[in-house]
């Protein structure tokens, strides 16, 4: 474990779920990816979250504690059930979802518990998906109130969100994570004049007073805006086999690296990595180690320090 990344401490809101495949089922739900990632990475995480009194919420709160993240803010609801997703996977593995409703993360309240833990985390992670129903919604924006900073990872599930909710949370964002079609989306809503990735990018920082931002572009890599200087990397070639948990994956990476203070284009290039390294494996969370993601970067700088040794 990273001693210098198990003092960060990250929060994730939102919810935790059965992603349902055509052949089996994965636990899942994009705050508990993070969180199961960044936990991976050596830094403390918990997510704040609402399960059903079923079999399968018995399952998430296990695979929860089995992958070291703190599960003292998982509710358990005695009338709505665990949630579940039906993921569709095309030719290419890209997926579509279909999300039930209402779910117990749905009804995820405010605790007096919740508001101390998040004053003392460094970042607090959610998502727009979470907002879909207005118990959820009004609890984290309540919390959003006691961070001392915020991670907006938008996600775009039709029809469960709205251009006045998109704009609110943006605001509240001190870092907002898009891929490249939602943000041509957004900038579109607001009525942006700009075409290119870049200009739509400062426009939306200026419209939101967002000094950082982020988007995924497949596989063509991402691009990040941090401090009003840009960072790219162009991605790296691999073999897809599905693309769910990948930009998970990617924004526990990039924070785990930001928080740290590293250099933001060691970040985004570490993201890149454990981006592709999920995309080419089933499933949201596949076990990866810095080893692993350090040799798909360099492997040839590994290889020299083999011979080394």
């Amino acid at each position: 474990m990273n001693t210098t990344n198990s003092k960060i401490n990250v929060v994730c809101f939102g919810e935790v779920l059965f992603d349902v495949f055509p052949t089996h089922k994965k636990i899942g739900g994009a705050p508990l990816n993070v969180a199961i990632r960044l936990a991976s990475l050596g830094i403390q995480s918990q997510i704040i979250s609402r399960i059903g009194n079923d079999e399968i919420g018995k399952e998430v709160l296990q695979h929860i504690k089995d992958n070291n993240v703190n599960s003292d803010s998982i509710q358990i609801d005695n009338n709505l059930k665990t949630g579940e997703v039906i993921v569709q996977l095309n030719e290419k593995g890209s997926a579509s979802y279909t999300i039930n409703y209402p779910a117990a993360w749905d009804k995820i309240i405010e605790t007096p518990e919740d508001e101390i833990t998040i004053k003392k985390a460094d970042a607090l992670v959610f998502g727009s998906l979470a907002c879909r129903d207005t118990t959820s919604q009004n609890t984290l924006f309540e919390l959003i109130n006691y961070a001392k900073y915020t991670v907006f990872d938008v996600n775009l599930r039709t029809p469960f969100y709205t251009k006045e909710l998109l704009n609110h949370l943006m605001h509240e964002a001190d870092f907002i994570k898009f891929n490249d079609e939602e943000i041509y989306e957004i900038s579109e809503y607001l009525e942006s004049p700009f075409h290119s990735l870049e200009q739509n990018i400062i426009f939306i920082s200026k419209h939101t007073n967002t000094k950082h931002i982020c988007v995924t572009k497949g596989s063509h890599g991402a691009v990040l805006y941090y401090n009003n200087q840009f960072y790219y990397n162009s991605g790296y070639k691999i073999k897809v086999a599905d693309t769910v948990g990948a930009g998970d994956s990617f924004l526990a990476g990039l924070l785990s690296k930001l928080l740290a203070k590293e250099e933001p284009q060691n970040a985004i290039n570490f993201a890149c990595a454990i981006g592709a390294l999920v995309a080419q494996k089933e499933g949201a969370n596949p076990k990866i180690d810095e080893s692993t993601i350090d040799f798909f970067m360099n492997p040839t700088k590994t290889q020299n320090i083999n011979k080394l040794t």
